[in-house]
């Protein structure tokens, strides 16, 4: 291709992502052309330059290479054009042809790539790099001490951020006011803040973020120090925020600073509050926030039967409740239920919660979709809560059992009575035998995944399922020791590739449970701001509902690093560690800092 130019193009080496000066030509762009958008320009340069001419791309002697002025050495991918395409590819200059894009088109790719490759792309040049400044919204943050320092130049350059998470470690110190100040000057359309271990906040930066960023809707704080005024100040002055999450605040044993604290919030859709020591001190804003569609109070101490009760006549459109290790009885389900259409409701670990509570709540909402019950050691719900939440809830998509004892009798009336059922989970049940199995593959038309989990269940309850459940494309059986591998070939053969069976040998599986407790305050964090918690089988099994269909179970989550640290030889150690875990547990988690990894 004949260049109507006098000076040639630099070569492209597919080891190096970018346009380098040939050692024989001139130099003609500062701004070198990363690989993913080489093809791009060629396409582009096509489609807006049409008065070229042709010549070969690979330089095949030394005399070409001397005779620049009209010839181009190109390979692309490592491969010459005329491998690429048999159209030849065309420029009209040897020039970066980005540059006839808009920026706003720039921002766009760059919306598609990942975060390691948006770095590389702000090295290109000086437009990339202020293109892509300004086109990204999101930014997290290592919140130590020096970030003031660095503040001022970092969002002159990212000077769009609309969700930024602020993140510590344990050993080093946090951001202070003054940071957090310049922070939200800098980000007036900031929407969502997530705040991790910034241990040297105080209720001033909060004010200031209200000030600076009234437009909040999102605000996440854990392992922060500046109680329940810090939280207050921001709900105060950013009457949009509809997303509150406040897990291990300090500050809240004092009484004097927790009164007088803000008692609605209209725009207010979503709480979750967890680890927290007298979090009844937000128990009024709850109440008073008639917009509520979901609670998650998870390990808070002290009695919230009040704050159900409370709830009952004022939060009319809560549609998903989770309760795990809490002080509540049937009394406060009774009462908040009678009032309210609950689409989803987890109970884990509430030992004060019986099957009459359940009957109520079953009683009570009939659009009941997804239902998480952790009987744990007190095994207060059984046959008669199942039984009228499958007479009632006809509707329901989702149930996960752990701990629960039924017998074929319930099990039967969920299978027959709810027909749109899709994901099923039964963990610790002893009750639960190969004529329950077969009665679930018999009857639930609907189930697409199935998890097993700790079950006295054998080869001839599985085998039911190779011709029933129709639509099953996803069966996890675990620590079930009566099944045999030869089982599960035979069940994935049985659906011609359709069907995914995992079985974990219960040899396997105790393993990952001997060792999984040290790793559950490591990831509990991260892991229950879905609303996980304590132990893996229940916090899996009763964790977040998994948009995507998947059962969130303990039987879905195989931990590699437990499995590596216990090849390891990191076992001898497990009884200290399980000591360690539940002296933490005991505490309820109240005294540990978490660093950004787990935040």
């Amino acid at each position: 291709m004949v260049m109507d130019s006098t000076r040639s193009l630099a070569p492209f080496d597919a080891s190096n992502s970018y346009f380098a000066p040939s050692p024989t030509s001139s130099h003609i762009n500062s701004n070198p052309i990363p690989s993913n958008l080489i093809g791009y320009s060629q396409r582009f340069a096509v489609r807006r330059h049409r008065s070229i001419q042709s010549i070969p791309l690979n330089r095949t002697d030394g005399a070409a290479a001397a005779a620049a002025t009209t010839t181009t050495t190109m390979t692309y991918m490592g491969q010459s054009a005329s491998a690429l395409s048999s159209r030849p590819v065309t420029f009209s200059d040897a020039r970066d042809f980005t540059s006839d894009l808009p920026d706003e088109c720039l921002a766009l790719v760059f919306q598609s790539l990942g975060p390691a490759d948006r770095r590389s792309c702000s090295l290109v040049s000086r437009r990339w790099l202020a293109v892509e400044g300004c086109s990204r919204n999101r930014l997290s943050l290592d919140a130590r001490a020096s970030l003031l320092e660095a503040a001022p130049s970092l969002f002159a350059r990212f000077d769009a951020v609309s969700k930024l998470a602020l993140r510590c470690g344990r050993r080093s110190d946090s951001i202070g006011d003054e940071a957090l100040a310049l922070v939200a000057a800098r980000c007036p359309n900031l929407v969502s803040l997530k705040l991790r271990s910034c241990r040297a906040l105080t209720e001033v930066g909060m004010a200031a973020v209200a000030h600076s960023c009234p437009g909040l809707r999102k605000l996440s704080v854990s392992s922060c120090c500046f109680g329940a005024k810090g939280i207050d100040v921001v709900l105060r002055g950013c009457p949009l925020l509809e997303d509150l999450s406040i897990k291990r605040l300090r500050g809240l044993h004092d009484h004097a600073a927790t009164t007088g604290l803000v008692d609605a919030a209209p725009a207010l859709r979503s709480v979750c509050l967890k680890d927290l020591y007298n979090g009844q001190c937000f128990a009024p804003l709850i109440a008073g926030s008639p917009n509520l569609r979901t609670l998650k109070l998870i390990r808070c101490s002290g009695d919230w039967d009040p704050l159900l009760e409370a709830m009952a006549g004022k939060v009319s459109g809560i549609v998903e409740l989770h309760l795990e290790r809490l002080q509540v009885s049937d009394s406060g389900l009774t009462a908040l239920s009678a009032r309210v259409e609950l689409e989803f409701l987890h109970l884990v670990k509430t030992p004060e919660c019986t099957d009459a509570g359940l009957a109520a709540v079953a009683e009570h909402c009939p659009s009941l979709r997804k239902l998480h019950i952790d009987g744990w050691k007190a095994d207060r719900i059984g046959d008669e809560g199942l039984s009228a939440v499958a007479r009632r809830c006809t509707g329901l998509q989702e149930l996960v059992l752990v701990g629960v004892h039924p017998s074929i009798r319930s099990l039967e009336l969920v299978a027959t009575h709810c027909n749109s059922l899709e994901r099923l989970a039964l963990c610790g049940g002893d009750t639960i035998g190969d004529a329950e199995i077969a009665c679930i593959a018999a009857k639930c038309a609907s189930l697409t995944k199935l998890c097993i989990k700790g079950c006295p269940v054998s080869d001839k309850g599985i085998d039911a399922f190779a011709s029933g459940c129709p639509k099953l494309v996803k069966v996890k059986v675990k620590r079930c020791a009566r099944v045999t591998p030869e089982c599960a070939n035979r069940l994935a053969a049985s659906r011609n590739g359709h069907l995914s069976v995992n079985l974990v040998p219960a040899d396997e599986g105790l393993m990952e449970e001997q060792g999984s407790v040290a790793v559950i305050e490591e990831g509990a964090s991260q892991e229950s701001n879905n609303g996980g918690g304590g132990e893996r089988a229940a916090d899996s099994a009763a964790g977040d509902a998994a948009p995507s269909g998947e059962i969130p179970t303990n039987c879905r989550r195989k931990s590699r690093c437990t499995a590596t640290k216990m090849r390891l030889g990191l076992s001898a150690a497990g009884r200290n560690m399980v000591a360690f875990a539940i002296r933490r547990w005991s505490h309820g988690g109240n005294n540990s800092g978490l660093g950004p990894s787990q935040a």
